[in-house]
């Protein structure tokens, strides 16, 4: 048990006297050892959270969270009609919608960009999908009407790099159009732009666009056929699961990817980044736990003699020892408070001013998010304490090594 005198000696023998400053030095720069430690652990952990809950958040947007494919890709799905209406009886299903994929050149008025087209009917996949919903000009509803050019949507930054308007006039060319006795033939449609979709998120907002999913038919040549069936849940958790039902429905000749799955490498490299940044950042803290051995290691060379006076008093060995990790624990408690303090007061306006900036076409993100998690600054704050306390074994131990009676003799 910790007493008011062991408490009253640590305090003490930290404020040093005039003629033992380079102790106080020392033992500020413990603290602030402690403390950048804590912040930069704070902050760069934020940092990887931040990254990979935005980057979820923006691909569970535009994602569905089960895709159904046919395991012959060449052939197409025929019977989604059937199969959707089977899905949306799945446990945990809330909504269903086809999609058929085409990779197209598009050649606007400042140039030809390789996109990704994606045929929807616009009902379901505003159930699937909140990307559409994020309209910045122009409206969904003649994306279903047969007069005049079919209707296309684009992402905002497409939009900008080709030079579309609203209302606008674009080719696409299917590279593997029509299929001919000579082989794919390219084929060419126009289009016009009914609308532009900004969700912020680069990847999406510079290469999809969105088209009826007959018009997109007509590009490709085919029948009524889509490539994937998309499949959206109450929880995105529940999808490994999901998927084995969504295929014990479908039949043998169909196979599954989740969205954990194709982003797999993704967050395993943030996962990755995370431990190998707690480790190598955690060695700061490492550097102020030495700071915290090398002021303690001085003030017991420096005290013996009021160590030895306590002793000759009746202070017992459990309390000098008691001293010096307490003194000790005030150096990293301060620390900890101080670079906690920091590291979440920086994290909440770096995140509120985004004032971190990036690029876009590198980061698919325009500003760094910061997400400072609560658990981090707990579990944080423990190992910081736990490597503060290790430090103070060996001083506290030479402390009680002391021998009064050798000490006083000839005083």
């Amino acid at each position: 048990m910790i007493g008011a005198f062991e408490l009253f000696v640590a305090g003490r023998y930290l404020r040093a006297r005039r003629k033992e400053k380079v102790i106080s030095v020392i033992t500020v720069i413990s603290v602030i050892g402690v403390a950048a430690g804590v912040m930069a652990l704070i902050i760069a952990l934020a940092v990887n959270s931040g990254f990979q809950e935005t980057l979820q958040r923006n691909m569970l947007a535009a994602t569905a969270h089960v895709n159904i494919l046919d395991k012959d890709p060449g052939l197409g799905i025929a019977d989604w009609r059937s199969l959707i209406q089977k899905f949306r009886k799945v446990p945990h299903v809330v909504a269903v919608s086809p999609a058929l994929y085409d990779n197209v050149l598009l050649t606007g008025p400042r140039g030809i960009k390789e996109i990704t087209l994606k045929g929807i009917d616009p009902r379901d996949e505003l159930a699937t999908s909140s990307t559409l919903r994020k309209l910045k000009a122009g409206t969904l509803a003649d994306l279903r009407s047969d007069a005049g050019l079919p209707g296309i949507v684009v992402g905002s930054k497409l939009a900008l790099d080709t030079g579309l308007l609203l209302n606008s006039t674009v080719k696409l060319l299917d590279p593997e159009g029509r299929l001919t006795p000579y082989g794919p033939q390219p084929h060419t449609q126009f289009f016009r732009v009914n609308g532009i979709f900004e969700t912020n998120f680069y990847d999406v907002d510079d290469k999809w666009a969105y088209a009826s999913l007959g018009s997109v038919q007509k590009l490709r040549s085919l029948g009524d056929v889509v490539n994937t069936i998309e499949v959206r849940l109450d929880d995105p958790n529940r999808a490994p699961q999901a998927a084995i039902d969504l295929l014990r429905v479908a039949g043998k000749e169909y196979t599954s990817i989740t969205w954990e799955e194709q982003n797999a490498q993704l967050f395993h490299a943030l996962k990755l980044e995370r431990v190998v940044t707690a480790i190598t950042i955690g060695l700061i803290v490492l550097v102020g736990a030495l700071n915290i051995f090398i002021t303690l290691t001085m003030i017991v060379l420096t005290k013996y003699k009021d160590v030895a006076v306590l002793m000759s008093m009746g202070a017992r060995r459990k309390q000098i020892r008691r001293i010096f990790v307490l003194q000790g624990a005030m150096i990293g408690a301060v620390g900890i408070a101080i670079g906690l303090a920091i590291g979440y007061t920086f994290c909440y306006f770096a995140e509120a001013y985004r004032l971190v900036p990036l690029d876009e076409s590198v980061y698919a993100l325009s500003y760094v998010p910061f997400d400072p998690k609560p658990w981090d600054g707990v579990w944080i704050s423990g190992v910081a304490l736990a490597i503060s306390l290790l430090a103070t074994i060996y001083p506290a131990r030479n402390a009680t090594r002391i021998t009064p009676v050798e000490v006083l003799r000839y005083e």
